[in-house]
């Protein structure tokens, strides 16, 4: 009989394999257009459709979401993660975050938020739930439509993972990393 390995606790601590690089894109009380890296997020609820999000009180975005009850959640291609991590990094209180790294933001023509149009999966929300959970609020929001860059799509017509080269956060050692390979069909292998 194979040896099963002992578990070591190492604490209380915010690691779930993996996290995804959400950008998330709300306008301010004068329009001006934001955008903010938030790793703690995922599809929360089938029907109606909605996804969370958590961010701190203190962020800029915090208070957009509060004033217009909408945003969007922009998936990034690892071609660009380099911005996607300084949105993560710089404020939008303090500068244009778009402005300095050349992405075009784009009005969701479906909620009240930007989206950065050169990111090929985008979920346009409106906040339907806060939850107040600590240092973190909880936005719920049901997702409106969801858009995907045509070429990024499969046979089927469906966002392909494979072209769209999304990336994930390691909460652990604080590093993004690309998705791996095809393992199996879901909902089916499980049958074998």
């Amino acid at each position: 009989m194979k040896e099963v390995p002992i578990k070591k606790s190492i604490g209380a601590q915010t690691i779930l394999f993996p996290t995804p690089i959400l950008i998330v894109g709300t306008y301010d009380k004068s329009g001006k257009p934001n955008i903010a890296a938030v790793a703690w997020g995922g599809i929360c609820c089938s029907k109606p459709p909605c996804v969370a999000i958590s961010l701190r009180e203190a962020t800029y975005s915090y208070g957009n979401l509060m004033e217009k009850k909408a945003f969007t959640v922009s998936v990034p291609s690892e071609k660009h993660a380099k911005e996607a991590d300084y949105f993560g990094i710089a404020s939008g209180r303090n500068e244009n975050k778009f402005e300095k790294t050349g992405l075009m933001p784009v009005k969701s023509d479906v909620v009240d938020a930007p989206y950065v149009k050169e990111f090929p999966l985008v979920l346009e929300c409106i906040v339907i739930q806060t939850v107040k959970i600590g240092l973190h609020t909880q936005f719920i929001g049901e997702i409106k439509d969801v858009k995907v860059d045509e070429d990024m799509c499969g046979a089927d017509g469906s966002p392909d993972i494979e072209k769209i080269k999304p990336f994930c956060f390691d909460p652990a050692s604080h590093g993004y990393y690309g998705t791996g390979k095809f393992i199996g069909e879901a909902f089916s292998i499980g049958r074998k």
